[in-house]
């Protein structure tokens, strides 16, 4: 790989896209190395969706070994790409911004980079409100207030206290970011070995815990079409090391002609045992409804303890026909699976160079990201599924999976000790503050700067990014918001594709650095715009998305990223090669 520096030799801070943040960072403010790097991934990896992520796949049926297994794979995949874009990055200095003008032209890398910004403002909001519930949780549990339900003077206190908290380093500059990555980085590791050892101190060894954590693949409730008994209920509750059900009761509500009516409290059947709904003759159920997916079925377990009944939530089981006569392969879950977590840094795999123009080397750079990113994600997923089978095991009360603590704000708030509480909530304050700064700021606060490179900094795209955050409104949204973002993210390939493209095929990865900052130099193209560039970007998004609305083509929206990436990639190569 080439290692050489390039450093810009021509004055061109009169240009209009010139300015201090955007200009190439000399070999001498080159500070990051390899730790550095992989600190950053550490802290950028560590966070509430890396927790939740393996427990996603294990509530689908994946088994916890098979979900680990995609998660490293998807992210050596997306460490291969962000090592690729983080080259150009290395080699000049420049920014992402600063290194797409050469694909998409001058004012053509404003629509990526706008969009990238708009998505990483999206999770600033997010994160920041996550953070700002944590802090919220400190003061409860310090004052010994029960929390709120609902939205309140508290969290909102909390909120903006954690805002200015981001802000702070936003505002002191990308060494203070360094700082708080390589501080951090450690402090997390250790908090993920400190819970791994928590959760098998508590549920009786190592492999007790993973083989008792097995029974959460299988879904609470499903209802069957089993011949000869026709449509049964299968009931799987969480059960004890010995086999035994921890709920000894069952409640199900179900449809009748006349509407819903509740069948009340029946013993539970043992754990695989089935109820054959034809069976039951008063009421009498609708079983046509059933079948055709219309009407449903709700369960609820409980069982005794000393202090009482404590019950599980409700669940609704439905039947789908056309899921049981037409089940999917296996193996075809397994890959949309892979391509959600390839999906999971589309944004940071764009705009990496962000931070590795301030690495020292290229070997740098790719042994920082492959030490940081695979293992990080790896280790944090076995965190999130190991301590969740923990409390299954640990916690009496935990009847069925969907009630078991999938995330780690659910596990802390079940302890009743505030010193436990308020050391976890610092910690979950630490990861989450690590991750916004580093894959939430950076990317936006430079695409800001490069709209309007003479009038907003660095520091100034940062606030801008900020303020974003709050006017998404995410403690209204922020269910609906994090879905529309990753669905955004996961169209992002084709951008990737491109940037690459350009880089190492068209250009053999040679830039003309001093080009890159002027009006009317070679990258301007037409009025600014890459055409080329703007029709495969085009393609390439729609080609993911087709398959919304042409189910024969399903599995290209299914497989979105990488349809993205290989269409806009093999587009973009065609049409340059045409225009030599």
């Amino acid at each position: 790989m080439d290692t050489k520096i390039v450093e810009l030799k021509e004055d061109i801070s009169s240009s209009p896209l010139y300015s201090e943040d955007l200009a190439p960072v000399p070999a001498k403010g080159r500070t990051w190395g390899i730790f550095d790097l992989a600190a950053l991934w550490v802290g950028m990896a560590v966070c509430i969706p890396t927790y939740l992520l393996a427990s996603y796949m294990i509530r689908s049926g994946v088994s916890w070994y098979v979900a680990l297994i995609i998660i490293g794979i998807a992210n050596l995949i997306i460490t291969v790409p962000m090592v690729l874009n983080g080259h150009a990055g290395v080699k000049y200095g420049i920014p992402f911004p600063v290194v797409g003008r050469a694909a998409f032209g001058t004012k053509g890398i404003h629509i990526p980079a706008i969009v990238r910004a708009i998505v990483a403002c999206g999770w600033f909001g997010i994160q920041t409100w996550i953070g700002g519930l944590a802090l919220y949780a400190i003061w409860n549990a310090i004052t010994g207030q029960p929390g709120d339900a609902g939205l309140s003077f508290g969290k909102f206190a909390g909120f903006a206290l954690f805002w200015v908290m981001n802000m702070y380093f936003v505002w002191k500059g990308t060494e203070s970011i360094r700082w708080l990555e390589d501080w951090s980085a450690p402090i997390l590791v250790l908090m993920g070995i400190f819970l791994i050892g928590w959760g098998a101190w508590n549920g009786g060894g190592f492999a007790n815990v993973l083989r008792q954590g097995r029974q959460l693949e299988k879904p609470s409730f499903a209802l069957q079409i089993e011949d000869p008994q026709g449509m049964v209920l299968q009931i799987n509750p969480l059960t004890l090391a010995d086999g035994m059900a921890k709920a000894t009761q069952y409640r199900m509500v179900v449809p009748t002609e006349d509407g819903m009516k509740d069948m009340g409290w029946q013993i539970l059947p043992p754990p695989g045992a089935a109820i054959v709904l034809e069976q039951i003759r008063e009421p009498q159920i609708d079983i046509d409804g059933l079948t055709n997916g219309s009407r449903e079925v709700q369960i609820q377990l409980r069982a005794q303890t000393e202090s009482g009944f404590v019950e599980s939530s409700t669940v609704t089981a439905k039947f789908d026909f056309q899921a049981y006569a037409h089940p999917a392969s296996k193996w075809w879950g397994y890959i949309l699976w892979l391509t959600a977590m390839v999906g999971f840094w589309a944004t940071m795999s764009i705009s990496i160079a962000d931070i590795t123009r301030y690495a020292r080397s290229q070997q740098h750079q790719v042994a920082g990201q492959f030490i940081g990113l695979p293992g990080t994600m790896i280790l944090y997923s076995f965190v999130g599924i190991f301590v969740t089978c923990a409390a299954v095991v640990n916690f009496q009360d935990i009847l069925i999976g969907d009630d078991a603590p999938w995330d780690p704000v659910s596990l802390i708030a079940r302890f009743d000790n505030p010193l436990v509480v308020v050391v976890a909530q610092l910690f979950m304050i630490i990861a989450t503050l690590s991750t916004n700064i580093a894959a939430n700021v950076i990317a936006p606060a430079n695409a800001f700067s490069n709209l309007f490179p003479k009038q907003l900094d660095f520091r100034r795209g940062g606030v801008v990014t900020g303020v974003m955050g709050i006017l998404i409104c995410p403690w209204w949204l922020m269910d609906e918001i994090s879905g529309l973002l990753l669905f955004v993210s996961g169209l992002l390939g084709p951008v990737l594709g491109i940037l690459i493209c350009d880089y190492f095929v068209v250009r053999k990865r040679e830039l003309q650095l001093a080009e890159l900052y002027k009006i009317n130099g070679v990258y301007s193209f037409s009025h600014g715009y890459n055409v080329n560039a703007l029709i495969s970007v085009t393609i390439g998004v729609l080609a993911a998305l087709i398959g919304l609305w042409v189910p024969a083509l399903s599995f290209l929206y299914n497989l979105s990223w990488f349809t993205g990436f290989g269409v806009a990639f093999l587009l973009y190569w065609g049409l340059m090669a045409r225009k030599k």
